[in-house]
């Protein structure tokens, strides 16, 4: 088989250079299928912050419009050549970069992050990124069923603040018994900084 059942092949050989680089942990296959379709709604640039082995920009690609343009920064030097080497010519453009250099590219109509990242972020920073009506995705969140919400029996002040953002219309989905994301969009007219 060239490609795993139902994944994009551009999906399939960023997991395989996953594997054979020695990481084992990725965007998860549900992750990548609601970034693929958001991805598929959005014009002009769409970005991502931390590029890893490539998994969470090719899901972007394999969803968004030909004429969209994915872009990912990927602070550590090697992996990213690694990976604008791996994408040459498939429409996905590796900057070896700080996520803040991004900047430079915004304002994105789509921005996906890691939790982690949100967490040495400041929100300002990262809604500063996308325009109005543009889209935040945040990743690796574990659910939570209660409000506020909380983690290991603590207040998750991260996501709470993403989720209460009155500059954004935002929702919890949970993709997996075990995983959720943040989607997040900038309400038009939206003040930059709170």
């Amino acid at each position: 088989m060239s490609t795993l059942p139902g994944v994009p092949s551009l999906v399939t050989k960023a997991l395989r250079k996953s594997l054979a680089m020695g990481y084992l942990e990725a965007t998860r296959t549900e992750t990548g299928r609601l970034l693929a379709t958001l991805a598929a709604t959005r014009q002009g640039t769409i970005a991502e912050c931390g590029t890893g082995c490539g998994v969470g920009a090719a899901w972007l690609r394999s969803g968004a419009p030909s004429a969209t343009r994915v872009l990912t920064a990927e602070l550590e030097g090697s992996l990213a050549h690694e990976v604008a080497d791996m994408f040459a010519g498939d429409g996905i453009d590796v900057l070896h970069a700080d996520w803040s250099a991004l900047e430079s590219a915004a304002p994105f109509s789509l921005l996906f992050l890691d939790a982690s990242q949100a967490l040495m972020s400041e929100r300002d920073d990262v809604i500063a990124l996308v325009e109005p009506g543009g889209m935040i995705v945040l990743d690796d969140f574990t659910p939570s069923i209660s409000w506020p919400p909380r983690v290991h029996d603590r207040l998750d002040r991260v996501r709470s603040d993403w989720l209460a953002d009155p500059r954004l219309t935002s929702a919890e989905v949970m993709v997996a018994p075990d995983a959720a994301v943040i989607i997040a969009v900038l309400r038009p007219g939206a003040p930059a900084s709170a």
